[in-house]
C-alpha cells in the first residue's frame, strides 16, 4: 500500500492512466461487453456518425486478456520514470499526442472501410515507449523469446522498420498504423518540447 501510495503522489499521471486502462478493460472483458463495442474507432464513420468520444474510448478497452495484460505492462515498465523526468502535466499532453497521432494514422489508412475497427492503448503506450528512450538512450529492451537485451536505439530502429512495412501489408488484427502513429508522435513530442533531451540521445548514439 505504501508503493501505491508513492506512486500515486510522485507520478499521479502515470497511476491514474494505468488504473483507468485496468479497470476499463477488465470491465469491459468480464462485466460489460457492450462498453467494447462502444468504445471501438470506426473510422468510416467518425464523421458520418460523430463518434468523437471514440477517438478516447477505445484506448480504454482491449480485445482480449493477453492484450490488456501486455499493455499495461510495457505502460508500467516506462510511464513512471518517463513521468518523473519530464513533469506530470508534459507527461500527459505526451499521452494524448500519441493517442490522437494514432487515431489520425488509422483514420487516415482506413476511413473508406465501413467494416474496419478498432481498439487498445497501444498507440498511445508506443508514444511513452520512444520518448523514454530518447530519455534514456542508453537503457536495454527485453523482448521475449529474445533471450538478451536489445539496446533500446537499435530496437527503436527496428521497430520502425518492421511496423512501417507491417502496415502496408494490412494483414492480420494489429493495428500497425496505430503503433507506427504513435512510435513517431513519441519521438516528434520530445523534438518539440524538449530538443536538448534529443541532441543529448544523439550524441550518446553517435557516441
Amino acid at each position: 500500500m505504501e508503493n501505491l501510495s508513492a506512486l500515486a503522489g510522485d507520478t499521479p499521471g502515470a497511476f491514474l492512466l494505468l488504473a483507468v486502462i485496468l479497470i476499463a478493460g477488465l470491465v469491459g472483458l468480464f462485466a460489460s461487453p457492450t462498453l467494447i463495442e462502444r468504445c471501438l474507432f470506426r473510422p468510416y464513420w467518425l464523421l458520418r456518425n460523430n463518434e468523437w468520444s471514440t477517438l478516447v474510448t477505445n484506448a480504454f478497452v482491449h480485445a482480449d486478456l493477453p492484450h490488456l495484460i501486455f499493455n499495461a505492462f510495457t505502460f508500467w515498465a516506462f510511464a513512471f520514470s518517463l513521468e518523473a523526468v519530464m513533469g506530470t502535466a508534459r507527461f500527459l499532453a505526451l499521452y494524448a499526442f500519441g493517442l490522437l497521432v494514432g487515431d489520425l494514422g488509422t483514420y487516415s489508412r482506413h476511413r473508406h472501410d465501413p467494416e474496419y475497427r478498432t481498439l487498445g492503448a497501444s498507440g498511445a503506450i508506443l508514444a511513452v515507449l520512444f520518448a523514454a528512450i530518447v530519455y534514456t538512450p542508453t537503457s536495454s529492451i527485453f523482448i521475449l523469446p529474445i533471450p538478451v537485451p536489445i539496446p533500446a536505439p537499435l530496437f527503436a530502429l527496428g521497430y520502425l522498420a518492421y511496423t512501417y512495412y507491417a502496415s502496408r501489408q494490412a494483414r492480420g488484427r494489429v493495428n500497425h498504423d496505430a503503433h507506427l502513429g504513435g512510435a513517431l508522435a513519441g519521438l516528434g513530442f520530445v523534438a518539440l518540447t524538449d530538443w536538448a533531451a534529443v541532441a543529448r540521445a544523439w550524441r550518446v548514439v553517435a557516441g
